[in-house]
């Protein structure tokens, strides 16, 4: 019998606590409303985005076979809305709720910042703090030189890899995406192709995925942090990569590339930051 009763205080607290975190969710939802529309971009290419909270702006960039709807199950982003921070979360082309284009030249020459500088041309946003994760990081790093309105940056899930224009992990996902047997990135091609997403979209990306050279790094002058989980490596070292920039700050989170962005102590990290920055 007393084993029954814990169980039902269990099942009670269960409830109790899913109908909390629905109310949270709720009122989140009244107290940040979600803004959403298509870029038309450069080259007509569609780019979703979606915009809440009013203070200062922080634009949210996802990794590679994901779209920006992977930043709502992260801490981040919630803890930049309760912060009093503007969040803007793009699905970046090739992937999400945007354009999908089959023509590989269509993600040459920073496309993807290019549509990032042209969407915070049409919010009406000369200044922003941008966070990038694994990907996005790298082009984090393109908006960083290309223009001179970011006014922060987090790189996050990066190492100095993507400095390498030949980068052969870059160039085997290429060709495993491709159609090439790549034993090591089978379990990757599945996942494409078991979620739909589109293959050779992801494909060109990886083709096309821009690279920034070292001594180019070295010229930036914004504040970035460089922060990595502590059991990843996939991109290289975080720690070179800070030392490449002459205004960064090193930090390390608990977790591997695939889970180190969701954490709790990731979002503490990065808002110190940007509050650091006075931004």
């Amino acid at each position: 019998m007393k084993i029954q009763y814990m169980r039902f205080l269990f099942f009670i607290g269960c409830c109790l606590a899913i109908q909390f975190a629905a109310a949270q969710t709720d009122s989140l939802a009244l107290q940040f409303p979600t803004d959403s529309g298509y870029l038309t971009s450069f080259d007509s290419t569609k780019i979703y985005y979606e915009v809440r909270g009013n203070g200062k702006p922080v634009l949210l960039l996802h990794g590679f076979i994901v779209n920006g709807t992977s930043w709502k199950r992260a801490a981040l982003y919630t803890g930049l809305l309760k912060a009093g921070y503007k969040v803007i979360v793009p699905d970046m082309r090739g992937n999400g709720k945007s354009g999908k284009p089959h023509d590989s030249t269509a993600y040459d020459n920073d496309a993807e910042a290019k549509d990032i500088m042209q969407l915070m041309s049409l919010l009406k946003i000369n200044k922003y703090g941008v966070v990038g994760y694994s990907r996005g990081s790298i082009i984090t790093a393109r908006l960083l030189v290309l223009g001179k309105n970011v006014q922060a940056a987090v790189m996050g899930g990066m190492g100095t890899d993507f400095t390498n224009p030949l980068w052969p992990r870059r160039i085997m996902f290429y060709r495993a995406l491709m159609g090439d047997s790549i034993p090591e990135l089978k379990a990757m091609v599945g996942y494409v192709q078991q979620q739909k997403l589109d293959q050779l979209a992801l494909a060109y990306l990886q083709r096309s995925q821009p690279s920034t050279p070292k001594e180019v790094l070295h010229k930036v002058k914004q504040p970035v942090l460089v922060i990595s989980g502590s059991e990843d490596a996939d991109n290289g070292s975080a720690g070179e990569l800070a030392k490449l920039l002459p205004n960064s700050t090193l930090a390390t989170v608990p977790g591997d590339h695939n889970h180190a962005s969701a954490t709790s102590e990731f979002s503490k990290a990065v808002i110190q930051f940007l509050q650091q920055h006075h931004y």
